[in-house]
Parts: structure tokens; C-alpha cells; sequence
């Protein structure tokens, strides 16, 4: 039904909260400022009307930090646009914060914690090779 595929990848050794967290920003990256990923609004048999949702399914993997970076380093290598949650992110309070956090890493010293993707299934296939489906 879609030519492209949703993937999120989290570290394994996180927390139950921090692995939520992490899903519900990398998601919000993917779909921000992409209309045509917002389905439309919900509503009720009494007319009570809901948020629309993302239009496409999303994978939600696991992998060791090892694993981890190998997949960030295979996004970026294929120039592919991903959402990116990293450690220090955990103890900010904000947006600018978070993008100042990131701003400190070079991409080889990144402490990676969590990507999104969304591109050709295939592409997202090679991508996020090793990772497990998040249990």
C-alpha cells in the first residue's frame, strides 16, 4: 500500500518513560512539516471530533548501542533525513536546548539514542539491517 516504510530505532538498554519519550519526539520529526502524512480529523458517533493521525504504519525497532550507531552512520551515508534523539536530551527542558545539545557532537561521537526514517521501504530495510522489533 506505501512505497516507503516508517522505521524508529531505540537504544535497547533504555527505560520504559525514556523509550516512550524517545518513540513520541523521533515520531513528531517525521511528521513535522509534511502534510501529506497527516490523515484527517477523526470524529465520533456524537460528533465529538479527534486529532488526525499519521496516515502510514511505524516499525518500532531495538538495537545495542553498537548496532546503533552503525544504523545512524548507514542513514547518513545515504544522505537520508532522520529524526535524532540523543543522551543529553534527557536532561533539557526544550527545543533550542535539545538542538543545542546535538550541535556539540561530531557525527562519529554522537550518543545516540534513538533515529527515525522515512523513505523507499528498501532504502529503510538496508538502513535499519540488525535491529529487532522493539518488545
Amino acid at each position: 500500500m506505501f512505497d516507503t516504510k516508517v522505521a524508529l530505532v531505540l537504544r535497547d538498554d533504555l527505560a520504559l518513560w525514556q523509550k516512550l519519550n524517545v518513540t513520541a519526539f523521533l515520531t513528531s520529526g517525521i511528521v513535522g512539516g509534511r502534510n501529506e502524512l497527516i490523515g484527517a480529523a477523526y470524529e465520533d458517533a456524537a460528533g465529538n471530533r479527534y486529532n488526525p493521525l499519521l496516515v502510514q504504519p511505524v516499525i518500532v525497532l531495538s538495537s545495542d548501542a553498537v548496532g546503533l550507531k552503525k544504523i545512524y552512520a548507514r542513514a547518513l551515508s545515504r544522505d537520508v533525513t532522520m529524526s535524532l534523539y540523543i543522551e543529553d536530551m534527557f536532561s533539557t527542558g526544550h527545543d533550542a536546548a535539545n538542538r543545542g545539545t546535538v550541535k556539540n557532537y561530531n557525527p562519529e561521537d554522537m550518543p545516540v539514542v534513538g533515529i527515525a526514517v522515512r523513505d523507499e521501504k528498501k532504502l529503510v530495510d538496508k538502513i535499519t539491517k540488525g535491529a529487532k522489533l522493539q518488545s
